[in-house]
């Protein structure tokens, strides 16, 4: 989807595992980690808008790829998704900081920042080596109240950025992490990231 057509259409969404929208929602993370899905138009990660809604994913995730302390993430949302049916939304988030990695002794930095196993976050970093993974610093709020979206077959497919058919404010909801906290969260990553 080219800027144009994100900005002629409804509310961005940009798609996730289940279980790290579920990890951003319980503060447990503040990281999203992209590198693009196959079916983008320019076949590599753009930050399309620095506010968005997160439509989450299931057919991707794994168990397995997540640190064995965060699984059950996995298993606790891996019932919600059902192909064809209403995909609830909880949250939306802001990014703070698109920081592009495209090493990996600066990927192990942010090791104890996120719910994946260093090999997953390996397989990202080396998908598409001429490309830098993209780690965005996300601020997430929860919505005043879930909203299902019924799913359309444009919302399928490898791919990051969505469009929703129906409209989702992005302007309210009250922040997982209050400002202090988020504060310090994203203050330990950068303060890894400079060590």
């Amino acid at each position: 989807m080219t800027k144009q057509e994100l900005a002629s259409t409804g509310t961005v969404a940009l798609k996730e595992w289940a279980s790290a929208v579920e990890a951003l929602a319980e503060g447990r993370q503040i990281i999203l980690m992209r590198k693009g899905g196959i079916v983008e138009e320019t076949r590599d990660f753009r930050l399309e808008s620095p506010s968005f809604a997160l439509y989450p994913t299931y057919e991707h995730q794994r168990a397995h790829l997540l640190k064995p302390e965060h699984r059950e993430l996995v298993e606790r949302t891996i019932g919600l998704g059902s192909p064809g049916g209403d995909v609830r939304l909880t949250l939306r988030a802001e990014v703070t900081d698109d920081l592009e990695v495209a090493d990996q002794e600066t990927l192990d930095k942010l090791r104890g920042f996120h719910i994946w196993t260093d090999d997953f976050a390996a397989e990202r970093l080396k998908w598409k080596r001429t490309k830098p993974l993209h780690v965005l610093l996300v601020r997430a709020y929860r919505l005043p109240e879930p909203v299902d979206i019924p799913y359309s077959d444009a919302y399928g497919g490898c791919k990051s950025w969505v469009r929703l058919e129906r409209a989702v404010s992005l302007d309210a909801g009250e922040p997982v992490l209050d400002d202090r906290n988020y504060q310090a969260a994203r203050d330990a990553i950068l303060q890894a990231l400079r060590s």
